[in-house]
């Protein structure tokens, strides 16, 4: 599908990073980025949506747009126990 979006171009210019990046690809990020922080997106559409072969692609893709999973101490007693469990 195509999207189209207008945007002045003074604005545009500083959306993009001004290293001559696309604008098109800045917006696709953003728009997936937020989609996963949201719950619409998993990482197969990532895969998807940008390439990516590795898990590590992923995983930077959502560091560099400031997307993190969310960890909590439920989270780390499953996974303590489970290291009890395998003796470690």
């Amino acid at each position: 599908m195509d999207v189209i979006v207008q945007i002045p171009d003074d604005i545009a210019s500083r959306i993009a990073d001004g290293k001559g990046s696309c604008l098109s690809q800045c917006a696709l990020e953003a728009l997936a980025a937020e989609q996963y922080r949201l719950g619409n997106l998993n990482k197969p559409d990532l895969r998807r949506l940008f390439g990516f072969v590795t898990s590590h692609q992923i995983d930077g893709f959502l560091k560099a747009h400031n997307v993190y999973e969310e960890y909590t101490m439920d989270d780390l007693e499953r996974e303590l126990e489970g290291l009890r469990r395998l003796g470690v």
